[in-house]
């Protein structure tokens, strides 16, 4: 998948800039989702530099087949009917595998949002690992992950950290993105 995927890569004109060690454990941080192509690009650049990340979906698309694709993909089902919410149902992924590298977008959609989710901060807390910053710049047609981010619980620093880091990444819609948290 590799060979493959970094080929497509290429011939869509997009190059990888890692500059970081990859952890045992971590949650990435994929920023900024504007469009359907985000996944697909992300997805191919994480898979041309050997890596291999996990991604949320809801349970209710993980129907034969589309459940095996989804699966063999990376996917891991959402209960949300569930009591515990998706911060411990992750908690505890991460607890029970040796290697674990959960994909979160934090606007939760392509659409502009007034604030990002904070569900992939408080799952990287829980979990005790890492945040790898990944983006996709549009402008530069570049996938990167340059900076790894370790939460220290102070939520307010911690944010505004983050929102220098994605704040000069150029998005595919603009409008679309906006760097602002929950608190």
């Amino acid at each position: 998948m590799q060979k493959v995927s970094t080929w497509i890569i290429r011939q869509m004109g997009w190059k990888m800039k890692i500059t970081v060690d990859e952890p045992v454990k971590s949650v990435i941080c994929v920023a900024p989702h504007t469009s359907n192509w985000d996944f697909i690009i992300g997805k191919l650049s994480y898979w041309s530099a050997g890596r291999e990340a996990n991604f949320l979906m809801k349970k209710s698309w993980f129907f034969f087949p589309l459940g095996l694709l989804l699966r063999s993909m990376g996917g891991v089902p959402v209960d949300r009917s569930k009591k515990n919410s998706v911060t411990e149902q992750m908690a505890g992924e991460f607890s029970r595998r040796k290697r674990f590298h959960l994909a979160i977008t934090p606007e939760g959609t392509r659409s502009r949002t007034s604030s990002w989710k904070m569900g992939f901060y408080y799952i990287a807390l829980k979990a005790n690992v890492p945040i790898q910053l990944a983006y996709l710049d549009y402008k530069k047609k570049e996938m990167g992950i340059t900076r790894i981010f370790h939460p220290t619980g102070d939520e307010k620093a911690d944010l505004r950290e983050l929102q220098r880091f994605y704040a000069t990444v150029n998005t595919r819609f603009p409008e679309k993105f906006n760097t602002h948290f929950n608190q």
